[in-house]
């Protein structure tokens, strides 16, 4: 049985040990933080041992495997040490702070021969995944504009890194995988308004290697969560609410009828129906570990790469280097 463990043990690296913990095919037995009450609170619910020093995790429990759910300034050191270990890495996303960090990690797996994961855990939201079969299958049409929303409260857990670089690489990930293409040029505009050292709201746009334009709206400011993702194509709409896992596809009946060719200049785009598509609904942080443990068990390409991880980290410094010099960006 492969066992895992979880270095760090604030709120989302509790729910990385709850569903190790709920593995048939996994065994949680370790959890490492600084902060003694949080282990205790893991401990107490999945009988797992705890540490305040990893490298004494590392040691001791032996794992196959860990998820790594750390302050990203820290993601580096901490991802070294397991591989320099011999264990598999899966670590939240960004995959670092710089990208000599996420460089210098891709290289030390690479030469380890070990597993390195990101978790871009919106991948793997069920909604996310029907989406994928619908472009895949052509019924869009030709892509013309990917639109991300991720807005919500500022986070208290977070000081370490700006907004852009703690959400805009769901989006940009996201963005890649539905588009199966690379941005060449990027616009941002961004704000500080309550975060006291880093960027708070980003306004962006992007163009990517096929054509597709795309718009990111990410902040820290919004007073309730909005977490959309809009796909526009030929055909008409594809809509997603990430925080429902509802898929809608809004129509345009002229493209889907056959004669948008000939209509297109004189009626644009004419409106057909709504679907609302029925699938399951699974929690996308289960299924991310469930692929990442599969990976380790039968030694398989891991679904998100430290090649992507990085690729999202680049992107989104490449859009804070244009909030800051309000320059478009050549990648």
């Amino acid at each position: 049985m492969i066992k895992t463990a979880v270095i760090g043990a604030g709120s989302m690296g509790a729910n990385h040990a709850r569903i190790y913990a709920g593995m048939n095919a996994a065994k949680l037995v370790a959890t490492a933080d600084l902060d003694k009450d949080r282990c205790a609170s893991i401990a107490e619910k999945y009988n797992v041992s705890t540490y305040t020093d990893y490298r004494e995790l590392l040691e001791r429990e032996k794992p196959d495997l860990v998820s790594i759910v750390v302050p990203t300034a820290s993601h580096m050191a901490v991802a070294m040490d397991c591989l320099q270990a011999g264990v598999h890495v899966l670590i939240e996303k960004p995959i670092a702070s710089t990208l000599d960090e996420a460089g210098a990690v891709i290289e030390r797996a690479r030469s380890e021969k070990l597993k390195l994961m990101i978790g871009h855990i919106v991948r793997f939201n069920p909604a996310v995944q029907e989406l994928k079969k619908h472009l895949d299958a052509g019924e869009l049409g030709r892509i013309f504009q990917i639109v991300c929303h991720r807005e919500g409260p500022f986070p208290t857990r977070i000081r370490d890194v700006g907004v852009v670089v703690d959400l805009a690489p769901h989006d940009v990930d996201i963005m890649r995988y539905l588009s199966q293409s690379e941005p060449i040029r990027v616009y941002a505009e961004t704000e500080r308004r309550i975060h006291t050292e880093h960027e708070d709201l980003l306004l962006a746009t992007m163009r990517f290697k096929n054509g597709i334009t795309s718009a990111l709206n990410i902040n820290w400011l919004t007073p309730t969560k909005i977490r959309e993702i809009n796909v526009l194509g030929e055909k008409g709409m594809f809509q997603i609410n990430d925080l429902t896992q509802d898929l809608y596809f809004y129509e345009n009946s002229l493209a889907v009828n056959g004669i948008w060719d000939s209509l297109k200049t004189i009626q644009g785009v004419n409106p057909g129906k709504m679907v609302r598509f029925a699938f399951d609904r699974k929690e996308p942080l289960e299924m991310e570990l469930t692929a990442f443990v599969e990976a380790v068990q039968n030694d398989l390409p891991v679904p998100v790469t430290g090649e992507d991880g990085y690729e999202a980290l680049r992107i989104a410094s490449a859009l804070v280097q244009s909030g800051l010099t309000h320059q478009v960006i050549e990648l």
